[in-house]
């Protein structure tokens, strides 16, 4: 069945499974290569695993641990976390990965996107916008795990990283991060009517109903969630999950038709249906 992507993201922080509030009070849910393993079971379209802690800390990619888990999944995979040259990014397909996902090197080295899209496909390239309230009002792109301003807007930077090749964005807003107060529609939507390459919502996703509205009012191509997949409900224990229930494109919407591995490819080509 024709469908849109439900993308689980999983937090690593020193080898260990991690989830979030706000971008802060890390807590740990598991170890992710058994998380794998149930998101296999369980069906799920695809995985995004972001490393929290290899910019802040400077630390070079763990890539005997992100091939431990790649090699668990069924499922496309992506990766981000401390990616800063070509030749890490190499690394990380070379583990089995089918994307790559950028931050802070996006907006400190734009370059490498194309070089990037130059080489694998502007497909292989994710670029994860993080936006952050500021006080004189508005909202920013920041980077470094949240902790740099860039001063820029999430319009203005998802255009820029447009014109250098990236294939697909991936829009959070810092204050809905683990929240479970459901995306922020208008942002998700200002950003996917200013381009052309598919946008994944993520950052407070609660159930089936925020899933909907990203899509059939925001106009995002998939959606990203974590602790709806990892925690049974909010400020309850972990229970990995994934919904048995798929996500039906709207007529009319920018969303992306999904048919599992098959259809992975044409999945990162918007289309309107």
């Amino acid at each position: 069945m024709k469908r849109i992507r439900m993308i689980p993201v999983l937090l690593l922080q020193n080898g260990g499974l991690y989830k979030t509030t706000r971008f802060r009070h890390a807590r740990y849910v598991g170890d992710p290569i058994n998380t794998v393993k149930l998101f296999n079971e369980k069906g799920a379209d695809e995985i995004v695993v972001l490393d929290i802690a290899a910019t802040k800390s400077g630390k070079s990619i763990d890539v005997k641990k992100i091939t431990e888990i790649a090699s668990e999944a069924f499922m496309p995979m992506a990766y981000g976390g401390g990616i800063q040259t070509f030749e890490q990014a190499k690394a990380v397909f070379d583990a089995g990965y089918e994307k790559v996902v950028l931050n802070t090197s996006a907006f400190e080295s734009p370059q490498l996107i194309s070089t990037i899209a130059g080489t694998y496909g502007s497909q292989s390239v994710v670029i994860s916008i993080d936006a952050k309230k500021v006080w004189w009002g508005g909202m920013k792109v920041h980077v470094r795990a949240g902790s740099k301003n860039t001063g820029l807007s999430a319009v203005q930077f998802a255009r820029q990283v447009e014109q250098h090749g990236a294939g697909e964005i991936m829009i959070t807003a810092i204050h809905r991060d683990g929240t479970w107060d459901g995306y922020d529609l208008g942002l998700i939507k200002s950003v996917a009517e200013q381009v052309d390459i598919p946008v994944i919502a993520c950052g407070g996703a609660a159930g089936m109903d925020d899933f909907r509205a990203a899509v059939s009012v925001a106009g995002a191509s998939a959606v990203a969630a974590g602790s709806f997949f990892v925690y049974q409900k909010k400020n309850m224990g972990v229970l990995i999950s994934f919904p048995s229930e798929s996500l039906k494109i709207p007529k009319g919407s920018r969303a992306v038709e999904f048919d599992g591995l098959a259809g992975y490819g044409q999945a990162l080509s918007q289309k309107r249906v």
